[in-house]
């Protein structure tokens, strides 16, 4: 059974950095595709960084490249994503996704076919 479990959410001033972690079982976080998605408060789930099966290159939304970096540990079979100088938009509840299916594949930062989210972490940028 594929399971995902985020940590590393917590209170930051704006400018600040985090790195969140997304811890794995049940799939081996190389073979599969995998993204990391944000819902703020009052708004659509949104795909924010995206990672092809089999590959560790990653895909973003514009508005965050540059600031965001999507990576995983094989070993640890722990995904991560890494915020740099954070705004208060992008105070939301953060969650990352796997998809099962051979045939995912990343549509810009969207990992279309994901099926398996975790219950996510909060980050709120807040002065």
């Amino acid at each position: 059974q594929m399971q995902l479990v985020e940590s590393g959410g917590g209170l930051v001033q704006p400018g600040g950095s985090l790195t969140l972690s997304c811890a794995a079982s049940g799939f081996r976080v190389s073979d599969y595709g995998t993204g990391w998605f944000r819902q703020a408060p009052g708004k659509e789930r949104e795909a924010i960084a995206c990672i092809n099966p089999k590959s560790s290159t990653a895909h973003y939304l514009p508005s965050v490249q540059g600031r965001f970096t999507f990576s995983k540990d094989n070993a640890a079979n722990t995904l991560y994503l890494q915020i740099v100088s954070l705004k208060f938009e992008d105070t939301a509840n953060y969650s990352c996704a796997v998809a099962p299916s051979s045939a995912a594949f990343c549509l810009g930062p969207l990992i279309v076919g994901a099926e398996h989210w975790g219950p996510g972490t909060q980050v709120t940028v807040s002065s």
